[in-house]
């Protein structure tokens, strides 16, 4: 379960920062970071992982997600920033969580 929900928090992130489709696929992108968010948070306390913060970083990054997509809607350089950093604290959460067997 854990690989899945990491894969589908980094694909989101990826639509959030590569931002190649526009409005909705960054809102596609920004459900799925906090789905994966979501469905990691079981196994934020496993031994093993490469960091032991990687669920916080997971956390972190989809809050600052979520509040650039707000902010956005009125200043969007400051939102386009949030989100950016949002997205790429979730690549690096996801990719230091994935379980190496």
């Amino acid at each position: 379960m854990l690989p899945w929900a990491l894969l589908l928090a980094g694909a989101g992130s990826l639509l959030i920062l590569l931002d190649l489709f526009g409005a909705p696929a960054r809102a596609v992108g920004l459900v799925a970071v906090i789905a994966g968010t979501v469905l990691a948070a079981p196994f934020a306390d496993r031994p093993g992982a490469a960091s032991g913060s990687w669920w916080t970083m997971l956390a972190a990054g989809s809050a600052l997600a979520l509040a650039g997509t707000a902010v956005a809607l009125g200043i969007d350089t400051l939102g386009g920033l949030l989100a950016v950093v949002g997205g790429a604290l979730v690549a690096v959460g996801a990719v230091l969580g994935y379980p190496a067997r």
